[in-house]
């Protein structure tokens, strides 16, 4: 049986972690550059109307003395 060649699978690894390595400085560089993604007049997505989320603000609550006894 062949034995394992841990060295060149060790260099495979460590060239990987430098490929993401490189990946990562590379889009924060282009993050750095381009600091405001939504700055281009395009409404962001993930912000919602503050006034659709109060729906039951209007209605009116019956009070505990109002309420009668089940």
């Amino acid at each position: 049986m062949a034995k394992t060649n841990f060295s060149y699978e060790k260099r495979q690894r460590e060239l990987e972690k430098k490929k993401k390595a490189d990946e990562k400085a590379k889009r924060k560089a282009e993050a750095k550059a381009h600091p405001n993604p939504g700055a281009d007049g395009e409404p962001d997505d993930s912000a919602e109307d503050d006034d659709s989320t109060d729906g039951d603000s209007d209605i009116e609550r019956a009070s505990p003395q109002e309420e009668s006894p089940i």
